[in-house]
């Protein structure tokens, strides 16, 4: 690889990096300051918000928000803590747990959605 090419590489990423980092913070702050809830907690609820009947494997949970796995198990335990999700136990494998919203997990959810996006237009356009 050239270093023009290299260079322009490294510039590439770093404004990946850097426009992330915008939009993160801007999500952040108004999901924060509107709803009680973070980004992490934010996509878990779309997340279940988009499953059947709104519940899933917490391993399917951890992949899809980006933590790791005790990072995830920390994120649901708040979540279950402040009453937008429960754990279940897998009937058909005793070691998996489901995770499911609640009601007010829910409405949290329908509430936060409209700041969400309305924080991607303005960030991303």
């Amino acid at each position: 690889m050239s270093n023009v090419a290299e260079h322009e590489l490294v510039a590439e990423w770093r404004e990946l990096l850097a426009r992330h980092a915008t939009v993160c913070g801007a999500l952040e702050a108004e999901l924060r300051q509107r709803h009680g809830i973070g980004v992490s907690e934010f996509e878990a609820l779309e997340w279940l918000a988009c499953r059947e009947r709104g519940k899933c494997r917490g391993s399917e949970l951890t992949e899809a928000v980006h933590l790791s796995q005790s990072a995830a198990s920390r994120l649901i335990a708040r979540m279950e803590k402040d009453g937008l999700v429960q754990r279940a136990m897998c009937e058909m494998d005793r070691r998996g747990i489901f995770v499911a919203l609640t009601e007010a997990g829910w409405r949290r959810y329908r509430e936060a959605k409209e700041t969400h996006r309305a924080v991607l237009a303005a960030t991303l356009r």
